[in-house]
């Protein structure tokens, strides 16, 4: 008999968040008092933002339309954090205003000398307060005072109303707040290492109280405020004054009972301690728009966060925000209620019959493990359109359960809905099963629908478009024990994530529908995923042998080089260490400065390069080798243990990393194998034909940016070039400068061809210039040249521009957007990184589009024509085929056919093809 489970993924949610507070509860150690209490959070908002920016480098924060966010992704994590450690009923961040206060109408050199604020500082700002909107944290700030008086009036009123008040900043002028209701947590070190004031902290750190503090600061001095010290008096000796007197008052009073230098000192500069005093109090009744009960934290709004993390790329960030935040969620209804059937021996037939013969779509949810090219089934659940939901556990299936199963999932017929689902598909078919009729992968429609998302977790996708909870995830790791414990959980958490793809896939239909991006995904994303999962599991074979060698030959030239580095410079030291190098590089030789870093000046790749331009120091050249050779003998390093037995190396192609639409290969990656290279040509020699086939075949689209630049540009002068018969770059060269054919010599074709690719993908004058070696203003004038002869294609990039910042996104030839929301941001540095990705996004996103549709007519083609050929690869605009015996001639037309049909445009489609027994000697 089937086994009915009936616990509904609502009560187990519910039950986890309970078990989630207990431990958040346990952690932060709070009282059952403390927790009744109102808890009144206060952050400073400038004072955290600068702390963040300086603990973290922005070298590396940074997204990819250049907008440096250290700053902002410092101040997120640390808001996460104490939201999760502290559990406050309520919270504020107190802002500073950029006009003046009354401190500065008291004493005009108030903060005066300050350091301009870092470029790299400007605008992330704005960004942290619409991170606050999105969490629903209230800023506060009042014209005329500071931050530190916001916090101090709200702290005041709360506490008199008896909540608990936590204030965190990084300035101790707050700490005269602190009394046993106002706590001070004081940034110390980073953005994570947080001292808690107390009263009897302060006295233990400054052996004063709280309220003698400002006095104590009044002596002391500021020098980030320009508040001037008394000369000859540090902090050891204001403290012995404070605790003497009691009061800055009553030494002020006294002060001719200090005697030598110091009391002589005091009393010259009594008038500026007592302004110091003056300034240093906080007021604690500015007048604000809100009080301490408007602070109530409020549910945060999902779509927001999500929006807005999607343009900042904290793809890890949002994920600690949710799992941090589980205690106080936006609103979302209860999970799934669901009832599911474990399905034993000879029962999925009847079962199948039942519920999955229909029309209606079925969600489906494989658990297991896959990838390079294989995988392992360990669950499979079902969830049916008449609200059934069924679990079967492959190692239970009978010969009959395994006929009735793979005949239904093979039929396309029977729509289906799941989450990524190539994977899945590889464990299937270790079973001989194979997946049909998939009308929804979750994963690659949320893909479509937010291309600038970097994950897609199906459990963020169920909350964000149905505003449910998927948490019934078994407890423990949701594997089966030997005595079937662990069961029911197993089937519950597969049975609710097959029906969260039930219903996700109709929200999601919906919105691709909106978007205008239904077609891409029934049309090319979805066949797509069945060819990648074929050529994952064919991989392609490789001569062991031939890579041992190469490896054993770059380990040894990395030591030959490292060696002249090393007899250069004139003793031993680490080439990769970036601290070394700088040391060498500009300390002792003396070279030009790179960009400032926070660790000193750049010495990465790009560097060097630059380096070797502006100098002709010998070191700089071998430093550039040791990079290449390096690097080379990592790619060769991370080949060799990917051959699996049968001689055959995996890769893995991704479908949602480039928000493009381009595919990219991880686990090895075979995309960044260098082609044009000497050393590029040697590896590709290590890819060879396999057994039972004859050679390898590349096919590859000649100069498909260019193709598209001039169909999508209508510019004459383009579409002239390519059916002119000459060299494309020769001719555009010639037609720019007035010169005739012959007399368009190397050094300016490289020029030309260097701005017409860089144009497709939104190069600047001075990237052009950076590029060549040559002045800015030389390249601004080969583009003005350029400009003048192909006039449709400025009009064309212009267009691309403004059109992106009027819709809000760029479109391929196929319809694929990319939305770029930064195209309208005051911030110049995002807006112009914005308008670059939107020249680039409608080619580069046109030739991934194409590549996808000559991919599945090729398959298509072979499977009709029964041949015994494959498709292996993609690398680009690139692919890679293994020709069985006797088909060499027909699948090279073939594939010519289906490359060249793949989009109808104003220029033709150019197909290049070679063959050969290896990678490189299939290249033409």
């Amino acid at each position: 008999m089937p086994v009915t489970s009936s616990t509904s993924s609502s009560g187990r949610a519910s039950a986890a968040r309970s078990a989630s507070r207990a431990r958040t509860a346990a952690s932060a150690g709070a009282t059952a008092t403390d927790a009744a209490a109102p808890r009144l959070l206060l952050l400073d908002g400038h004072s955290l933002a600068y702390r963040a920016f300086y603990a973290l480098p922005v070298e590396n924060f940074s997204t990819t339309t250049g907008q440096p966010t250290n700053a902002v992704y410092g101040f997120t994590s640390m808001l996460i954090n104490v939201l999760r450690d502290e559990r406050p009923t309520h919270v504020a961040v107190a802002w500073d205003l950029p006009t003046p206060t009354f401190r500065h109408t008291q004493y005009a050199e108030y903060k005066a000398g300050r350091a301009e604020t870092p470029s790299d500082f400007v605008g992330q700002v704005s960004l942290i307060h619409q991170v606050c909107e999105a969490l629903a944290v209230v800023g506060v700030s009042a014209a005329g005072f500071e931050a530190d008086d916001v916090i101090a009036t709200l702290a005041t009123a709360g506490s008199a109303a008896g909540m608990q008040v936590l204030v965190v900043t990084g300035d101790r002028d707050a700490l005269q707040l602190v009394n046993d209701q106002v706590t001070v947590l004081m940034t110390r070190k980073g953005i994570s290492d947080m001292t808690r004031f107390t009263p009897a902290e302060v006295e233990a750190k400054y052996g004063l109280s709280p309220t003698q503090y400002p006095d104590f600061a009044a002596l002391r001095g500021d020098p980030s405020d320009n508040l001037p010290s008394v000369p000859g008096v540090g902090e050891k000796t204001a403290t012995k004054w404070i605790q003497q007197f009691g009061s800055l008052a009553e030494l002020v009073d006294r002060a001719d009972e200090i005697g030598g230098k110091t009391g002589a000192s005091l009393r010259a500069h009594l008038a500026s301690v007592i302004r110091n005093r003056s300034l240093t109090e906080l007021a604690r009744d500015v007048p604000l728009p809100v009080g301490p009960d408007d602070l109530r934290q409020r549910p945060w709004d999902r779509e927001a966060v999500h929006q807005l993390f999607d343009t900042l790329q904290f793809r890890v960030l949002r994920e600690r925000l949710y799992a941090a935040l589980a205690t106080t969620p936006p609103p979302v209804e209860e999970g799934f209620d669901i009832e599911v059937t474990t399905l034993g021996p000879d029962e999925v037939t009847d079962w199948l019959a039942a519920h999955a013969r229909g029309t209606g779509r079925t969600g489906l949810q494989v658990r297991g493990t896959w990838g390079r090219g294989t995988g392992l089934l360990s669950g499979l659940a079902l969830a049916t359109a008449d609200g059934a939901a069924a679990w079967i556990d492959p190692t239970t299936l009978t010969p009959a359960d395994l006929d009735a199963l793979g005949t239904w999932l093979a039929d396309p017929a029977r729509p289906k809905a799941g989450h990524d689902v190539k994977g899945p598909m590889l464990a299937l078919a270790e079973l001989g099963l194979t997946l049909a009729g998939v009308t929804s992968d979750t994963a690659l429609a949320a893909y479509l629908a937010l291309p600038g998302q970097r994950t897609f977790d199906l459990g963020d996708l169920v909350a964000r478009y149905l505003h449910r909870d998927l948490s019934a995830e078994p407890a423990g790791d949701g594997q089966l024990t030997l005595d079937g414990s662990g069961e029911a959980e197993q089937s519950q958490a597969d049975a609710v994530r097959a029906r969260a793809c039930l219903e996700l896939a109709d929200e999601l239909d919906a919105d691709l529908e909106r978007r205008s991006a239904a077609t891409l995904l029934r049309d090319m994303e979805l066949p797509l995923v069945t060819v990648l999962a074929g050529m994952e599991r064919a991989g392609i074979a490789a001569d062991q042998d031939h890579l041992l060698e190469l490896a054993k030959h770059y380990g040894a030239e990395v030591t030959a080089v490292a060696d002249q580095a090393h007899e250069l410079v004139g003793r031993s030291f680490n080439l990769g260490s970036p601290k070394q190098l700088q040391q060498i590089l500009f300390d002792e030789l003396g070279l030009p400065k790179t960009k400032k870093i926070k660790t000193g000046y750049t010495t990465d790749a790009d560097a060097l390069a630059w380096l070797a331009v502006q100098s002709d120091h010998p070191l700089l050249p071998v430093l550039l080798r040791h990079r290449d050779v390096a690097r080379l003998r990592t790619v060769i390093d991370s080949l060799l243990p990917m051959i699996d037995d049968a001689g055959r190396i995996h890769t893995t192609f991704n479908q949602t990393i480039a928000a493009t639409g381009r595919l990219s290969s991880t686990d090895p990656n075979l995309q960044n194998i260098p082609i044009r290279t000497a050393e590029g040509r040697q590896i590709r020699q290590g890819f060879v034909v396999g057994a039972g086939y004859e050679e390898l075949l590349t096919a590859d689209y000649s100069q498909i940016e260019m193709r598209i630049m001039a169909h999508l540009s209508g510019d004459e002068g383009l579409i002239e070039a390519f059916g002119s018969g000459e060299d494309l770059h020769t001719f555009v060269a010639a037609e720019a400068f007035g010169l005739p054919v012959a007399e368009v010599d190397p050094e300016l074709r490289r020029r030309i061809k260097a701005m017409s690719y860089g144009l497709a993908y939104g190069l600047s004058a001075f990237g052009l210039a950076s590029q060549l070696g040559i002045a800015p203003d030389e390249a601004r004038e080969h583009m003005d040249a350029y400009f003048a002869r192909f006039g449709g294609v400025r009009d064309f990039l212009r267009g691309v521009v403004e059109r992106a910042r009027r819709d809000g996104y760029t479109e391929t030839i196929l319809g694929r957007r990319r939305y770029l929301p930064d195209l309208t941001s005051d911030n110049s540095q995002r807006r112009q990184m914005a308008e670059r990705m939107a020249l680039n996004a409608p080619i580069q996103g046109s030739a991934a589009d194409i590549i996808k549709i000559a991919m599945l007519g090729v398959d298509r083609a072979l499977r009709e024509g029964a041949f015994t050929s494959r498709l292996l690869l993609q690398v680009h605009d690139e692919l890679v085929l293994e020709i069985a015996p006797g088909e060499r001639a027909q699948v090279e037309e073939l594939v010519r056919t289906e490359m060249s049909a793949a989009y109808t445009m104003s220029v033709p489609l150019d197909v290049s093809v070679g063959s050969g027994r290896t990678w490189d000697e299939a290249a033409h």
